[in-house]
């Protein structure tokens, strides 16, 4: 049974990755009426929000967009730096929602940020916990038991991720549309590209769930 979830769930990554990047694709043909590049839109968001202390800058690569906390930097990939539409509006716009939830101390954003470190030392040495668990489970069972607390741990920061990635496109979206900087079939494509990106993190999250279940049958089933 876990198998067959675990198909579905990739099949479900392919086709919301898929979806996503025929989005952008679309959207970005749809060419902001403000002639606004993202970078724009993104350094007049945070002057809006009295945020000073935040560069925009360009970071090469695509869909590479972030929010760096640690020097508070809006890198934005140089398709979205440049140009003057309305996907690039709102991934530019999203990533400052980032900027935003930090200067205001958003909980859940803050909650994340305290589990990188955890996150970071759980990943570098995880594959190699699991893979030796599975191997010794009938020996050391309690080396897949740790294996499975550092994946977990993963699996928890997934889920966080959830209400900072949406908090931040509804930051967006509601900047975007009270201020006017979009027009009404602009403002609804950026709302589409940010829902598709959106999916991408919840199937992220439910996959890393399920393998997680998955690695505790396992445990749960030794002899």
């Amino acid at each position: 049974m876990i198998w067959v979830l675990m198909i579905l769930i990739m099949g479900a990554s392919w086709l919301v990755g898929n979806r996503l990047k025929k989005k952008f694709e679309q959207y970005s043909e749809v060419h902001l009426q403000n002639g606004m590049s993202g970078a724009e839109i993104a350094q007049k968001m945070l002057m809006d929000h009295g945020i000073r202390d935040v560069r925009v800058i360009s970071t090469p690569g695509r869909l590479t967009d972030h929010y760096n906390p640690m020097d508070k930097t809006v890198n934005l990939s140089e398709a979205v730096y440049n140009e003057r539409n309305a996907a690039a509006a709102a991934v530019a716009a999203h990533e400052v929602g980032h900027a935003v939830q930090h200067a205001q101390a958003y909980h859940w954003l803050t909650m994340r940020s305290k589990l990188v470190p955890i996150v970071n030392f759980s990943s570098s040495i995880m594959s190699f916990v699991l893979i030796g668990g599975i191997l010794m489970l009938n020996t050391f069972p309690q080396l897949l038991l740790f294996g499975i607390i550092l994946f977990a741990m993963t699996t928890i920061f997934s889920f966080v991720t959830l209400p900072v990635e949406y908090d931040a496109s509804n930051r967006a979206l509601k900047w975007l549309k009270d201020k006017n900087m979009v027009t009404q079939a602009e403002l609804a494509g950026a709302e589409d590209s940010l829902k598709w990106a959106a999916r991408t993190y919840v199937v992220a999250a439910i996959s890393s769930l399920a393998t997680l279940l998955y690695y505790v049958m396992v445990y749960m089933n030794r002899r």
